[in-house]
């Protein structure tokens, strides 16, 4: 049966691929897997009942107060690691977003303190002022990248302890922090901000949660939408494939490159404002430190995709959450830092392991098609 000229130019109907679905979640799930068991292993080495530990871990984790504790957690988390996936889908190592988010709380803790409007203009002006801060920070590693050939590696772990210094020098008394009276006190801080900077919130029965989580899924939602559905994200994947291929189809590298990192720094201010805006409400000395590398590690095992960070960020908040509860049976509390920390290494061998495999089966797959034409050309020259 010959098929109609319109059936022939008609495009095919994309197929749901079930084995590169399958091969995409296997390396996540087998990174959390091997995870649970070395640290089931250094528990038993260290005469503790593993089994024990993670019963008590999971049996507090469906309590309502750990879950609210969870989300909450984990809409910081989610911001930290879209700040970083972002310019790992553009091939750009933005490890600056620790410095990135500790300036853009600072200062947007300082506005939010020295100006009192009403609510509707007070809170997207500290988040204005929080991105502008992180997009400016991570500019400047940008712009040497695409000048001088820096490497955005070095820069940004350079800038990081640039931030640190420059928080160090701006948060003294009588600059961001207020004059003290009555003598030298250890707890340096900048002043609490207006109440109609504080974000609303919900009430459960296991506590507030934060309203900010609706933030972090508009990012979420704006992140996968600019990635698949603008030509920017079109632009953004093909730099972040091959620079010299998207050169050669017009695309302005350098361009891209600074965009690239100013989005990615803009992200970056957002991680430290649902703790300022609706827990702390100051930035002080011992604000949330390491989100920026946390999220580093939340954005790897979430693959660099919005819905995979989310489900990374959920287990990175669980595993806090739940550990607080450890060393009431007796087992240390850093077992969940363990567990974070030996997550980032598997997910990497993980992720090699997963990449052989399916590139041994895409050439086994190539293999049996071409054999397959090859009888079929066979049999019709034998049928001629």
């Amino acid at each position: 049966m010959t098929s109609s000229p319109e059936t022939a130019t008609r495009p095919a109907a994309k197929r749901f691929d079930g084995e590169r679905v399958l091969l995409g979640l296997s390396a996540p799930v087998l990174a959390v897997l091997l995870s649970v068991v070395l640290c089931a292993v250094l528990l038993a080495v260290s005469g503790l009942d593993p089994f024990n530990a993670f019963s008590t871990m999971l049996s507090y984790g469906v309590k309502s107060d750990a879950q609210v504790a969870t989300l909450n957690k984990a809409t910081t988390y989610y911001l930290a690691g879209v700040a970083v996936a972002f310019g790992f889908r553009m091939n750009l190592f933005n490890i600056g977003a620790e410095g990135q988010y500790k300036l853009a709380a600072l200062f947007a803790a300082f506005v939010g303190s020295q100006v009192d409007l009403p609510a509707v203009v007070q809170i997207p002006l500290l988040i204005v002022v929080a991105m502008l801060v992180g997009a400016i920070w991570a500019g400047v590693a940008g712009v040497l990248k695409i000048t001088r050939g820096v490497s955005e590696v070095i820069s940004t772990i350079m800038l990081n302890s640039i931030a640190t210094a420059v928080v160090g020098l701006l948060l003294v008394p009588g600059v961001f922090a207020p004059s003290s009276k009555g003598g030298v006190s250890n707890s340096i801080q900048t002043d609490p901000v207006s109440a109609s900077s504080h974000f609303f919130a919900l009430d459960t029965q296991g506590g507030s949660l934060w309203g900010f989580i609706f933030i972090a899924v508009l990012v979420g939602v704006v992140f996968q939408l600019v990635l698949t559905r603008t030509r920017f994200g079109f632009d953004l994947r093909a730099t972040g494939r091959s620079e010299s291929a998207a050169h050669a189809s017009g695309v302005n590298v350098k361009r891209m490159v600074l965009t690239s990192m100013l989005v990615s720094g803009a992200l970056a201010g957002l991680i430290g404002l649902p703790d300022l805006l609706q827990n702390s409400y100051s930035y002080g000395q011992s604000f949330q430190p390491g989100l920026g590398f946390l999220g580093i590690a939340i954005a790897l095992l979430g693959r660099n995709s919005p819905i995979g960070i989310a489900f990374s960020a959920l287990l990175f908040a669980f595993l806090d959450a739940t550990a607080v509860q450890l060393p009431f049976s007796g087992y240390p509390q850093e077992i969940a830092a363990v567990m974070q920390g030996v997550i980032v290494i598997c997910v990497v061998v993980a992720y090699e392991l997963v990449r052989r495999f399916g590139l041994k089966r895409q050439q086994q797959k190539v293999g049996a098609q071409l054999a397959a034409q090859a009888a079929a050309a066979a049999k019709k020259e034998v049928a001629a």
